[in-house]
């Protein structure tokens, strides 16, 4: 039997042994010495006994015993050799009684060496034994700025929370998310129970995703461990069955490999404007659509829900009988998978999530419901299953900075923004970049609606500022005036202008899509990325509308950036530009990219004022802010 196992395991290493040099690659094990960086560089420190994850035992500390094995740590050495016999010994041991005696290794990396006991390890290999005991020494790299280095602090940060060792990440911050995604606070400690528990889930969908084909894609298990728990939830997800699992596992994999790109969104700056097939022409791909729209809030109590909602009504006005429209209103974070289920019931087949807060509930919806489109309002948010749409609003918000930089009479302008999250960094900054190129002695004052025990319309009545960018409109059941730019007179609002989303048109241009069969246009399944709609002025959907208070000479201003910017001649985020930190953009000649403006995370050198912090932000907007967020840079 012993020999039976060896000469097995002789083969194996062999044929690893020649594939790795067909491939140019070293055909024995690793030795830790060789890959050490020089001395000075590192320390150690003892870990004990610990449950060393097999597949992360790489190989040796030192070259002695490298050459016996292959890169696999299957041996190469005859079976008439002394070295065979112990092998065969040690086999014989593992299958009567297990071997429990613990190896000696080092720690580099996250990455296993060992130092006493390599047959065992290659023992244990071939009987594809989960983890092996190891009295461990981590050796601890300088600190750095490169990539992997910063993951491995991250990483010994969790493991001092966790003790868990057997899950890695390819990007940065991921061990904090994965902290938060199973209920953890910031540096809480794991109980047994909780590690038991993980290790448990985690080795179950490790197992489904490796026979699902895990060499098929480049991230590692845990990037798709993290995505899978953040989307489904980690207690639904313990609580979920071996047959269930596989299913979900199944039905996820397009998300899976949205995770191996950099950049796996792709913003879609206009309408598809790609002719028809005549077939198409003389059969319309759908004749009758019910559509259900999904609001965060009322329409009588909130600016954003009105605007879609008179969307709706423009697209029922203008498909009077191929369109029908519900909508569902005053829904949360927690009630949305009821809602979405309700709109399902009602034989929907397109529905518009329009909160960033809804994105997990719309694709968790899209899987499972593969034949209904849903489409969710965020910004470049990274899913495959449903389709995302915003505005490019920062080209209005550009508009009214150059307005409001007309209009400051002491330079000094008040600009009210909602959330921080993607999307609105670039309406300030862009709104700031306009002030500054009518005044460049215009100074943006930012505040935030969304704050905790902030009273925003005391600060506009103590405020000095002669202008003021307030709410982007006015909604019915609100006598407010403090909407778009004005100034205060006497305690009273004069209205300059109002940014305008016209989410009718884009609704309208949507649905026509649809209705005509060029949707699947749009869909290229050779291009590992997420959909954005991210149309602007060029569509139709962001408009600027000026009041008669507004000077005339600045109205014909307006009206000629409108132009310029509609026609790509001009791009707000072109040229120099500088942060309040020092210099983000140095090239004159330069844009910033659709990517960089969606995912701005500083603010504009005239701007005073700061992104907020989460904590800081009253709790209903924390899930849209968790969702969507961004955070400034330190400097």
């Amino acid at each position: 039997m012993a020999l039976t196992d060896y000469t097995k395991a002789y083969r194996l290493g062999k044929k690893d042994y020649q594939y790795r040099l067909l491939h140019g690659q070293q055909p024995t094990l690793q030795v830790l010495d060789d890959i050490l960086p020089v001395r000075g560089t590192f320390s150690e420190v003892p870990l004990g006994l610990v449950q060393i994850p097999i597949d992360q035992i790489v190989g040796t500390k030192t070259g002695g015993r490298s050459n016996a094995f292959a890169g696999n740590f299957m041996p190469i050495l005859r079976e008439n050799t002394e070295f065979a016999m112990k092998w065969g010994r040690l086999s014989t041991s593992h299958v009567n009684e297990g071997i429990r005696e613990p190896i000696k290794a080092y720690e580099y990396m996250n990455k296993f060496y060992v130092e006493e006991g390599n047959k065992r390890v290659s023992v244990m290999k071939f009987f594809d034994v989960v983890s092996v005991p190891g009295v461990v020494t981590r050796i601890v790299p300088k600190r750095t700025e490169e990539k992997e280095n910063k993951i491995y602090y991250e990483f010994m940060d969790f493991y001092e929370l966790s003790k868990v060792n057997y899950i890695w990440f390819s990007e940065e911050g991921c061990f904090e998310r994965l902290q938060e995604a199973v209920g953890k606070k910031p540096g809480e400690v794991w109980t047994d129970e909780e590690k038991l528990t993980f290790s448990s889930i985690y080795t179950r969908f490790s197992a489904e995703y490796a026979s699902k084909g895990e060499n098929k894609l480049k991230i590692t298990p845990g990037d798709a461990f993290l995505a899978f728990i953040e989307l489904y939830g980690y207690e639904d997800v313990c609580d979920k069955t071996a047959k269930e699992l596989k299913t979900l596992i199944s039905k996820s994999w397009e998300e899976f490999k949205l995770l191996e790109g950099e950049e796996a969104v792709e913003l879609k700056l206009d309408p598809n404007t790609e002719k028809k097939p005549l077939l198409n022409l003389l059969f319309p791909a759908v004749t009758e659509l019910k559509i259900a729209f999904i609001y965060e809030k009322t329409a009588g109590t909130s600016a954003w829900t009105y605007a879609h909602e008179l969307g709706r009504l423009h697209l029922e006005q203008t498909f009077p009988e191929e369109v029908h429209t519900l909508f569902y209103d005053n829904v949360t974070e927690e009630t949305i998978e009821e809602a979405i289920d309700k709109a399902l019931r009602e034989d929907c087949n397109i529905i518009f999530t329009t909160s960033p807060a809804f994105v997990q509930a719309s694709v968790k919806a899209a899987i499972a419901n593969p034949d209904v489109r849903i489409l969710n309002c965020s910004l470049n948010t990274s899913h495959r299953y449903i389709r995302t749409y915003y505005a490019r609003m920062h080209e209005a918000k550009f508009l009214m900075g150059a307005i409001a930089g007309a209009m400051a009479e002491n330079d000094k302008i008040l600009y009210i923004a909602d959330l921080p999250i993607r999307g609105t960094i670039a309406n300030i900054n862009a709104f700031a970049l306009g002030a500054k190129m009518i005044n460049p002695r215009a100074a943006v004052y930012l505040e935030w609606f969304s704050l905790k025990d902030k009273d925003v319309y005391e600060d506009i009545r103590h405020t000095d500022a002669t202008c003021i960018s307030g709410k982007d409109m006015v909604i019915p059941e609100d006598a407010s005036r403090y909407f778009g730019i004005y100034r205060l007179e006497e305690g009273w609002p004069r209205i300059f202008a109002m940014p305008l989303w016209h989410w009718g048109k884009f609704y309208e241009r949507m649905i026509r899509t649809i209705m005509d069969g060029t949707w699947k246009y749009d869909d290229d399944p050779s291009v590992k990325k997420a959909i954005n709609y991210w149309w602007g002025m060029s569509a139709g959907v962001i408009d600027v509308i000026c009041s008669q208070s507004l000077p005339i000479g600045t109205k014909r201003l307006v009206e000629l950036l409108k132009k310029t910017i509609s026609t790509g001649e001009f791009n707000p985020f072109s040229g120099i530009l500088y942060s309040q930190t020092g210099i983000v953009q140095g090239d004159p000649n330069s844009s910033l990219t659709p990517e960089e403006v969606a995912n701005m995370d500083w603010l504009a050198e005239n701007i005073v004022g700061k992104i907020p912090k989460e904590e800081e932000l009253q709790d209903h907007v924390k899930p849209a802010v968790t969702q969507q967020g961004v955070k400034q840079k330190e400097g």
